[in-house]
């Protein structure tokens, strides 16, 4: 419940999209690596010996952020994959956005100076019939909640 008295329901987790600067993606069925971990460090006292000092050091992204879609003839992952393994490496902002149930946006996540590291094509199989799907990895420098 809210303060005011409503009903407050968590967020549907399929309802959302992603957005990279200068990139036409299309619609992702997958996005995990949603993740911030900060480090701590561990300082003993002198003559304390019940307990550490625990002090909070800086946050890290332990995580690539993994997009996963149905393979289309939009080939911008793609390219830009190709690109970076060929020595150009073009840092590009983006950002992950959580839609309400009108779809508006709810929660957003943006993610600043991302690169792919990985892509992966479709396993394909002649008596299969789901959707052919890619998936790309991307590092980056920091999530932000926008």
């Amino acid at each position: 419940m809210a303060m005011n008295g409503r009903r407050v329901d968590p967020y549907a987790a399929f309802r959302f999209r992603v957005e990279i600067e200068g990139l036409v993606v299309g619609g992702f069925t997958e996005v995990g690596g949603l993740e911030m971990e900060i480090d701590v460090t561990s300082v003993r006292e002198g003559g304390v010996n019940g307990y550490e000092h625990l002090l909070a050091g800086p946050a890290r992204y332990p995580s690539r952020l993994a997009l996963r879609r149905g393979l289309t003839d939009a080939d911008g992952l793609w390219r830009w994959c190709r690109d970076v393994a060929r020595g150009t490496i073009e840092r590009r902002n983006g950002s992950v956005v959580l839609l309400d149930d009108r779809g508006g946006d709810a929660w957003r996540w943006n993610f600043v100076d991302a690169f792919p590291v990985r892509w992966a094509g479709p396993s394909l199989a002649a008596n299969d019939w789901w959707v052919a799907m890619e998936s790309v990895e991307l590092v980056h420098r920091g999530l932000t909640k926008g």
